[in-house]
């Protein structure tokens, strides 16, 4: 194996941060080892009250400490180095647990990997499927390992590890909500969406139930870490997901500048709502050749947000017509009755008269519906955007 200093990547560059609690058995043997390793080491008392302050006073000139005078969560306390790290000027922050489980001798393949992979997040994977693994400990994994690639797309072997290496600037101005164990979910999930590279790499694990203290609560933090897969695959459901597709359909860079025109439009959560859903039921109903014309004409008279309007009105666009159709015959078929006009073999010249009634009812209906929806989604939206905005 290659040592750190033959890669030739500067030790100002990182740093090893080690969140802990109540973990005085190990945390001695692992500050020791990381220190033969790396001079640069944060780690967070979380509100300690067994034998950690004493320990961490005799490495004090050695290490930085954060203590948090009451237990806040492994998350808080991995937040709080980030953000010391990132004062600090460091690039990356390799996280490692003090319960004892890692080899910290295996830092030096992250350094590896993050020369071949820079700007990734660098994941250690262990082989779950060992002896002394607890059965809990695999299900859990499994359990996050799909929900994970439901809300990313990205296949990992082992999401719940606590050994990984981040890329901090991809961190720097990021706002989380999570504070307990579900954290090293959100960070992950989040940064993926932000196009972070995620790599995996093998790692050595060790349980030693006479050492090791496992603060994880069953109960309690598997329903929290549910509640929050739930909350971000809703959002990868109605943003992520649709956000790929259209990078896929029309191109990355022009759906990025729209949307940096987008939010550089002048008004309110309501205003802009109101202009995305009327800029929607003009390019859905049947006034072919004119719609642009007449959004732009009632979007003056109505005072609405013009840019907006157009940009929506854009939505009967080759790709999406098909769909279109469908929703507007479909929707005329529940009013007008019949059968679907684009299901029928036998076409003659009192069903095409008949089927275009059905479309032009279901267009209106179906633009009512449509316009309705992107109303509603994108005012909850741009209010959440304000918030987080607010509170940073």
């Amino acid at each position: 194996m290659q040592s750190i200093k033959q890669n030739n990547f500067s030790e100002k560059k990182w740093c090893v941060i080690i969140p802990t609690f109540n973990n005085d058995k190990t945390l001695e043997k692992v500050l020791k080892e990381v220190l033969n390793i790396c001079k640069n080491i944060i780690v967070i008392n979380d509100g300690s009250d067994d034998n950690t302050s004493q320990i961490l006073k005799n490495f004090s000139d050695k290490i930085n400490i954060i203590t948090h005078k009451e237990n806040q969560g492994k998350g808080k306390s991995l937040r709080d180095a980030f953000e010391y790290a990132i004062n600090k000027d460091f690039e990356y922050g390799i996280t490692i647990d003090s319960d004892g489980q890692h080899y910290p001798s295996d830092i030096n393949l992250f350094i590896e990997a993050i020369a071949k992979h820079p700007d990734s997040i660098i994941v250690g994977a262990r082989d779950m499927d060992q002896d002394g693994i607890p059965k809990k400990s695999s299900f859990g994994n499994k359990f996050s390992n799909f929900w994970f690639w439901t809300e990313t797309g990205i296949s990992l072997s082992d999401t719940q590890t606590g050994f990984r290496l981040y890329p901090l600037n991809k961190m720097n101005g990021m706002r989380f909500f999570t504070a307990k164990f579900e954290f090293e979910i959100e960070v992950m999930v989040r940064m993926a969406w932000k196009d972070v590279p995620v790599t995996e790499i093998p790692i050595r694990v060790k349980y030693d139930d006479k050492e090791r203290v496992s603060h994880f609560r069953p109960f309690k933090d598997f329903a929290r870490i549910s509640i929050l897969n739930t909350v971000l695959f809703t959002i990868a459901l109605f943003y992520y997901i649709p956000l790929r597709g259209l990078y896929f359909l029309f191109g990355k860079e022009r759906i990025k500048r729209k949307r940096k025109e987008f939010f550089s439009q002048k008004g309110s959560p309501l205003q802009k709502s109101i202009s995305i859903g009327f800029g929607v039921f003009m390019g859905v109903v049947p006034i072919w050749g004119f719609q642009m014309l007449v959004a732009i004409f009632l979007s003056y008279i109505f005072r609405l947000n013009k840019v907006i309007v157009l940009m929506f009105s854009n939505i009967s666009i080759p790709p999406l017509i098909p769909f279109i159709l469908f929703g507007s015959y479909y929707a005329g078929h529940l009013v007008v009755g019949g059968e679907k006009l684009i299901f029928s073999t036998e076409i003659d010249l009192e069903y095409v008269q008949y089927g275009l009634k059905q479309y032009l009812i279901g267009s209106v209906i179906f633009a009512l519906f449509l316009g309705s929806v992107f109303f509603i989604f994108f005012y909850i939206f741009l209010k959440m955007s304000n918030k987080l905005i607010a509170g940073k």
